[in-house]
């Protein structure tokens, strides 16, 4: 039974590693196709749509004797869980990704956890006391995040790694017989679309988080995750589908998918990052919460910097990618330290009162 235990306490941990491996491979992926000229918003709709037809057929026959009925209660719940977990939350990530680089995408991504924890506090999921280790770890934890995301954002610093391929090479030379003035506009440019994508990725924290407090209250009306996130993923490809119409309106051209790339990165992201890796997250946001499966979100980084120093060929800077995530990865497990704390305290408090009740009786 002790060996049950402890591999059912295990098991969230493992699903979260084996999500996070996938999300990084995908990161890449999608780096890449991006970086080719695949449109991101067509990118959402067939991969969201691939999911379905991948997702639906398990959940059909997985959970058609014990999926709950579809209320209207329900019905709304997945579609805003679409609108902030599939739709917003993938836009805003490709988006940043594009006008950044795979691992500073990534490592923004770390600020999920403590926005998760702020809004939390704020619709009163969390609680904080101010006055205790705990509270105090929490709020130093979170101060300290903010102030990596900051440094992530605002200073970039010098290269650590050095590229000798030929196009490095090439490119260096380039930029050396440039013009003083183009070269301020260049970086002038760079600056603006670093700051831009720094925004996306903000954004996409916001709705990610949303979408996991969301995602755990949906779970205990709706247990069954199967059908969930399939009907997540239906609602999701048309509402990518109609954002895709509306802005690039009814040329054909955007949905044209032809190279190797591109292809393989809609149906891994399908399959892979959303079928499985959304069931994933929603099993471990059932099991443990929220807060523990957005904590998961650096270990990612550490996967995307090696897939994007060694495959992608990008640099790795002293302060996007060291000093920033540092900060910021210290300040999340001080946070989460604070809430183990809490909790642990919590239990305490609870036994204590359940030895005193029976003692009275």
């Amino acid at each position: 039974m002790w060996g049950m235990a402890r591999i059912d306490e295990w098991r969230p941990v493992m699903a979260m590693l084996v999500f996070n491996l996938i999300s990084a491979v995908m990161t890449a992926l999608v780096k890449e196709a991006l970086e080719q000229g695949l449109n991101s918003l067509v990118l959402i709709t067939l991969r969201q749509l691939v999911a379905t037809v991948f997702l639906a057929p398990i959940a059909y026959f997985k959970e058609r004797n014990k999926r709950p009925r579809l209320t209207l209660e329900i019905f709304v719940y997945h579609f805003f869980s679409a609108v902030l977990g599939a739709a917003l939350s993938q836009y805003t990530f490709f988006y940043g990704l594009k006008l950044t680089t795979a691992t500073f995408a990534i490592t923004f991504a770390n600020m999920a956890p403590v926005l998760t924890f702020l809004i939390a506090i704020a619709l009163r999921v969390e609680s904080l006391n101010m006055k205790s280790k705990a509270g105090s770890a929490k709020i130093l934890g979170t101060l300290m995040s903010f102030g990596g995301a900051l440094l992530l954002s605002l200073y970039k610093g010098v290269a650590v790694t050095h590229q000798s391929t030929a196009a490095t090479v090439l490119s260096s030379a380039h930029h050396a017989a440039a013009a003083p003035a183009a070269s301020s506009q260049v970086a002038g440019a760079d600056r603006k679309s670093w700051m831009l994508g720094t925004v996306s990725l903000l954004a996409n924290c916001l709705f990610f988080s949303l979408w996991l407090l969301l995602q755990s209250r949906l779970t205990k009306k709706y247990p069954a995750l199967y059908s969930s996130t399939a009907i997540m993923f239906f609602f999701s490809a048309l509402q990518a589908g109609a954002l895709t119409v509306t802005i690039e309106g009814h040329s054909s051209s955007v949905w044209v998918v032809t190279r190797r790339l591109e292809i393989l990165t809609i149906l891994y992201s399908g399959i892979m990052a959303s079928a499985a890796g959304f069931l994933i997250m929603t099993w471990c946001v059932h099991k443990r919460g929220p807060v523990f499966t957005a904590a998961f979100i650096p270990i990612i980084q550490i996967m995307v910097a090696i897939i994007d120093f060694f495959f992608l060929h990008e640099q790795i800077y002293l302060g996007s990618s060291i000093l920033g995530s540092a900060l910021m990865i210290f300040g999340l497990h001080l946070l989460l330290w604070g809430k183990k704390k809490d909790a642990s305290a919590c239990c305490s408090t609870d036994s204590k009162q359940v030895d005193e009740e029976a003692d009275r009786q």
